[in-house]
């Protein structure tokens, strides 16, 4: 079941949501002249952020090692193991002022090649970065995330296709840009827009996707959301899907899933599998985001102005 009714909640989050197929072609027409300061084949690399950064690193870590370019861990940027030795850290920060991306590049500099992903190279992490890949086009007005951290996606992904081949089963971004054109006039999946809790699930690199997608909803609509990798679901998640609730597969779901979930009465989406007419999983994820902004408007939420957030999480005292 299926519906479009989220185009009657009009928001600067749903504006930006729109421009993504034009933000992952231009990422991706640029990607040939950040091959010096992106990650080369062979190197260690760690890839940092906070919040929605850090599950695009999740994402991206995965991809590149299933192409085989070389070892790649994601980390929370306040989690990172000051210890231990990389070639290269990239960092997403949207803001370019997170305090806990700028404190980690600060303590590790002069000892790893430091490339930053920002919405703005005038800001302090510029300053701490030996190179930095600025992604105006895609900054946002929004406090919550949509378009710069898929456009960072988009870009290194785009870098990983100049690389050598990609994973089985991973498409082009010019592929994925058709894909979220079809995302964002496709009907909402209609049994989630009133689930009361909703289950994500990802399969390989897109578990980093499964979490962004509940991200997005608790942000902008408070909603009731977890996140899993896919396999992990029947360990123990399962448990809490039911009638008015749902699960959602980025990726190609594991056999016999869905007929788990309709065993408890569950909603169940799984278009992303790869199979022809099937949406790339950085698309699917678009999907989410608008279902995002239908769930707040239909709560009476102002998702532009999502509760306790601020659009950078900067600590007293900081870069001082």
């Amino acid at each position: 079941m299926t519906t479009s009714h989220d185009s009657s909640y009009s928001s600067q989050t749903a504006r930006e949501i729109a421009t993504q197929p034009d933000c992952w072609r231009k990422a991706a027409a640029s990607a040939a002249d950040h091959c010096d300061a992106l990650p080369k084949h062979g190197e260690r690399v760690a890839v940092v952020g906070c919040g929605t950064s850090y599950y695009m690193a999740l994402a991206y870590a995965e991809l590149r090692e299933q192409a085989g370019h070389g070892e790649t861990d994601a980390f929370a940027a306040s989690l990172f193991p000051a210890d231990r030795h990389y070639d290269r850290v990239v960092a997403l920060t949207r803001s370019g002022t997170t305090t806990e991306v700028v404190t980690l590049l600060t303590r590790i500099r002069g000892r790893a090649r430091v490339t930053a992903l920002t919405a703005d190279g005038t800001t302090p992490v510029a300053d701490v970065s030996d190179s930095v890949i600025v992604l105006d086009y895609a900054d946002e007005e929004s406090v919550v995330q949509t378009r710069f951290a898929t456009t960072a996606l988009a870009l290194l992904r785009a870098h990983l296709e100049h690389l050598g081949p990609l994973p089985e089963g991973v498409r082009t971004i010019a592929q994925a840009a058709d894909d979220v054109e079809r995302a964002i006039a496709a009907p909402l999946p209609g049994d989630m827009l009133a689930a009361e809790q909703i289950t994500f699930l990802g399969v390989g690199w897109a578990y980093g996707l499964a979490l962004e997608a509940g991200l997005k909803l608790r942000e902008a609509a408070g909603a009731w959301t977890e996140a899993y990798p896919a396999m992990e679901y029947r360990h123990g998640p399962i448990s809490i899907t039911a009638p008015g609730r749902g699960a959602w597969v980025f990726g190609p779901a594991p056999h016999g899933l869905g007929d788990d979930v309709a065993r408890t009465g569950g909603a169940y989406v799984a278009e992303s599998g790869g199979a022809p007419g099937d949406l790339d999983p950085l698309a699917d994820l678009v999907r989410a985001q608008r279902l995002a902004v239908h769930m707040a408007g239909a709560r009476g939420l102002d998702p532009d102005r999502p509760r306790a957030l601020t659009r950078s999480v900067v600590l007293p005292g900081a870069h001082d």
